[in-house]
């Protein structure tokens, strides 16, 4: 089908789609009604959307899923634990047992649904979850948010590096919450990347913005033979200097807007670092990168990818709106990663497939001769 008649049969789907008499015949007619049962439970979805993050917010912060980590509670237990009456408990507790987050066990007692199991098996989501309640007050007025000053929000205040002109100068009373963070969520995408990447065929890896050195120490517990080196802001490496005492990882201190990246590695990594960045400032970092990694050298790039089939909605649904909360940064497709490498003096990339890229994709790419 031409570009020219895929559009023509949208613009007549849409048309249908909007007909009241249209949806009404669609939703019991054989052929169409499952489809039409779908598309009602999605868009309610997206209606409903905010409702059920709160709900998982509310779960969490009051430790209730946490709670039901040992086994199922009375429902009098999990109502004191909240610090609220019956009918408030109830409400909470039965809207968690609908998400999957719970699972009510007649005739008093609640226990812990799939979806709320699979959480308590990864503490980087319940972090981020914790986390989102920053976002949510920047989202509070979404077109507020779209149309004032970027960076004046409360996510630019938690990550001040994203927008500070020199980022090595930021204030420094947020480097250990946001380091936290980062190392708490390091865990799944340090296993996506190194299930994906062979890093065995490195003798050096500098991991430029990588916190406390969580990715690091994944590296190191699978390839005790690579030297190590980390290179972030001098705060960050502060905090970090306590936690690797002792592992031979060589700590460097410095701002990569203005400070020389250390040499000696061949395989150079930004996990989670690039789509910080707006172009500019994504393509000074490149060029850092590119003048000191050698010529038989790789660069590997691991992040969400905006546009990737399975998904969709990371890209630029959430990164979207969180990095220009943020103040700084963009969700790009592996196209446009592709651009800045070729303006950067570094070979179009090579993709490498993730189980779960929902959380991260792999990109690697060597410098052009």
């Amino acid at each position: 089908m031409t570009l020219e008649w895929r559009e023509r049969w949208a613009d007549w789907r849409n048309r249908k789609l909007q007909d009241p008499k249209f949806q009404y015949w669609a939703s019991r007619f054989p052929l169409t009604r499952a489809r039409s049962r779908r598309e009602a439970r999605e868009i309610f979805d997206l209606v409903a959307g905010f409702i059920y993050s709160q709900t998982l917010l509310a779960l969490v912060r009051s430790q209730v899923l946490q709670t039901l980590r040992a086994g199922p509670s009375p429902q009098s237990e999990l109502q004191s634990l909240l610090g609220m009456g019956a009918d408030a408990a109830n409400t909470l507790l039965r809207a968690g047992a609908t998400l999957d987050l719970l699972a009510h066990r007649p005739p008093d007692r609640w226990a812990l649904g799939a979806k709320g199991a699979a959480l308590l098996g990864n503490p980087g989501v319940l972090a981020m979850i914790e986390h989102h309640a920053v976002l949510y007050q920047d989202l509070a007025d979404p077109l507020a948010l779209l149309r004032g000053t970027r960076g004046d929000t409360q996510l630019a205040h938690y990550w001040p590096y994203a927008t500070h002109q020199t980022p090595g100068q930021s204030p420094l009373e947020g480097v250990a919450s946001y380091t936290e963070l980062m190392a708490v969520s390091q865990g799944l995408v340090a296993a996506e990347i190194l299930d994906a990447y062979d890093f065995g065929g490195h003798r050096c890896v500098l991991d430029v913005g990588g916190g406390d050195g969580s990715f690091l120490r994944s590296v190191q517990a699978r390839h005790a033979s690579l030297a190590l080196q980390l290179f972030d802001l001098p705060a960050v490496i502060d905090v970090a200097s306590e936690r690797l005492q002792d592992t031979g990882i060589a700590l460097c201190r410095g701002d990569f807007t203005c400070d020389e990246l250390p040499t000696g590695a061949d395989l150079i990594t930004l996990v989670r670092i690039l789509h910080d960045h707006d172009d500019e400032r994504a393509l000074q970092l490149l060029r850092a990168i590119r003048r000191v990694v050698p010529e038989n050298g790789t660069l590997l790039i691991a992040e969400p990818l905006a546009e990737t089939p399975g998904a969709e909605r990371m890209g630029h649904p959430y990164f979207g709106f969180y990095l220009f909360a943020m103040g700084s940064g963009r969700p790009r497709t592996i196209k446009e990663i592709g651009e800045l490498l070729e303006k950067t003096g570094f070979s179009q990339p090579r993709k490498y497939p993730t189980h779960i890229p929902l959380q991260t994709s792999v990109v690697a790419a060597r410098p052009v001769r």
